[in-house]
């Protein structure tokens, strides 16, 4: 009796938790009871393991103390002031990227789209090579084989020059990479390492907060003055943990500029808040002389950032689109905002493709992206399944003249538990060369059509709804 009790009294605990706590959708909040509900005390122990954005209080602390305190990117000497965006009608797109973490659009910025995995690594091998002062890199997965070594490799080289090599990666995401001989092997050569959302004991780690909230971001800044940024974490297109599904196909850009001191505020904020040394004075080096290139803007997100924010993004930049929208993304569990948005594009009459994987890693989130396909095919958005390997990019492009490209899939865990990195340009020739890109992708998938669906027999539709109801808890 005392255990009923004390179990009645956890769930009712739970449940007001869920009901009271703030920023939550009413779907989500209707999952989790159902949870509660449907699995006495699985779902309490579900609850109270991943129901909460919580990372631990001194962590979310010190993060917030040092992004208030790191001098801002636009305060360096030297950064381009004047107008970065010529067409009018994207500066309020732009505005709400910097209302999500501070960056302003900033013009005189190049770019170069990687032609694949490995040419990606090859690129940036020679750019470590090639760097005179510091080498700083974020990936989520980082693995011990051919690319990751190759990298690894780089930075010791890169160390033993005097180059101030730093590297953060993910202690879930790089689990195995750490374990490696790689991981020492870089700090006894200098290379200054650090763990993201260290894990340590799983228990009590659950205990100071939400243990499956990660730092999923990619990105890598050389010398203060070039950076790259996309889908791609640092390891080989064959991904053996996962090869069955391989080859992951991402999407990389090398870009130089002043939006690559955007991205080094970015990294000093989480190398700092991990407790690595401080970056302060790079982020007040004079800027390098303008030059003529394009507006882009880094946008960041987190769950101890503001809520909502990136889906808020995405959902403005789908009602933006007037001509052609085309996105791509390994991941679609989206909320019904964002499920809304797209149908809403190509019912007033935006061409408007999505481009997922015809194989997904996570069988759940597979089955609840297509738990999706028959509103979309309705509305008459245009559905392909990328056959060959796991489609990872995660590419927006809008009108010839937008691109958004990073780490943020279009799901909840990137939405609301996920540290992404994306950034945003406006630039016509970049648009177009990555819209030939994701052409490319279409080449190699088959288009879904409404008919397909409707011939999906009532045991497998039956699964796939079943599992979008949780969908806002995957």
């Amino acid at each position: 009796m005392l255990f009923f009790l004390s179990h009645l009294v956890l769930t009712l605990t739970c449940a007001a938790h869920v009901l009271l706590r703030p920023h939550r959708q009413p779907e989500s909040r209707a999952a989790w009871l159902l949870m509660l509900v449907a699995f006495p005390y699985l779902g309490v122990l579900a609850y109270l393991l991943l129901g909460t954005t919580n990372i631990g209080r001194r962590r979310a602390a010190r993060l917030s103390a040092i992004a208030r305190a790191l001098p801002r990117p636009e305060t360096a000497p030297g950064w381009p002031m004047g107008e970065a965006l010529a067409d009018a009608d994207d500066a309020p797109l732009f505005r709400l990227g910097m209302s999500i973490s501070g960056y302003p659009a900033v013009g005189g910025n190049r770019a170069e789209l990687m032609a694949d995995s490995d040419a990606a690594i090859d690129h940036l091998v020679a750019d470590i090579d090639a760097a005179r002062h510091s080498v700083h890199l974020i990936f989520y997965i980082w693995l011990d084989d051919r690319n990751g070594r190759r990298v690894a490799e780089a930075l010791r080289r890169a160390a033993g020059r005097g180059v101030a090599c730093r590297a953060l990666v993910d202690d879930l995401g790089s689990r195995s990479f750490i374990r490696s001989a790689q991981w020492p092997a870089l700090a006894d050569a200098g290379v200054r390492v650090r763990r993201a959302l260290p894990v340590g004991n799983p228990l009590l780690r659950a205990l100071r907060g939400r243990i499956d909230l990660r730092n999923h971001r990619k990105l890598v800044v050389i010398d203060n003055r070039l950076t790259y940024c996309g889908s791609q974490n640092c390891a080989d297109p064959a991904f053996l943990p996962k090869a069955k599904y391989g080859p992951w196909v991402d999407v990389f850009l090398r870009f130089e500029g002043p939006v690559a001191r955007q991205n080094q505020h970015l990294f000093a904020t989480d190398w700092m808040g991990h407790g690595g040394d401080d970056l302060t004075a790079m982020l007040t080096e004079p800027m390098p002389p303008a030059s003529r290139g394009f507006a882009a803007q880094v946008i960041a997100t987190g769950p101890t950032d503001r809520a909502a924010a990136m889906p808020e993004l995405f959902e403005s930049l789908i009602f933006a689109a007037r001509r052609e929208l085309v996105i791509t993304t390994p991941y679609y569990v989206p909320g019904p905002a964002l499920q809304a948005a797209l149908c809403a594009a190509a019912n007033r009459g935006v061409s408007t493709t999505l481009i997922l994987p015809a194989r997904n890693d996570d069988f759940a989130v597979g089955a609840t992206s297509r738990s999706h396909y028959r509103a979309l095919l309705e509305a008459g958005v245009q559905l392909h399944e990328f056959g060959p390997g796991l489609l990872h990019a995660k590419t927006l492009t809008i009108d010839g003249r937008l691109t958004l490209i990073g780490s943020a899939n279009m799901d909840r865990r990137s939405f609301d538990l996920n540290y992404e990195n994306n950034l945003l340009v406006r630039d016509e020739a970049l648009t177009a060369a990555l819209h030939a890109r994701q052409a490319h992708y279409l080449a190699s998938s088959r288009r879904i059509t409404l008919d397909d669906v409707l011939a999906w027999r009532a045991g497998r539709r039956l699964w796939q709804n079943a599992l979008a109801i949780v969908g806002p808890i995957l």
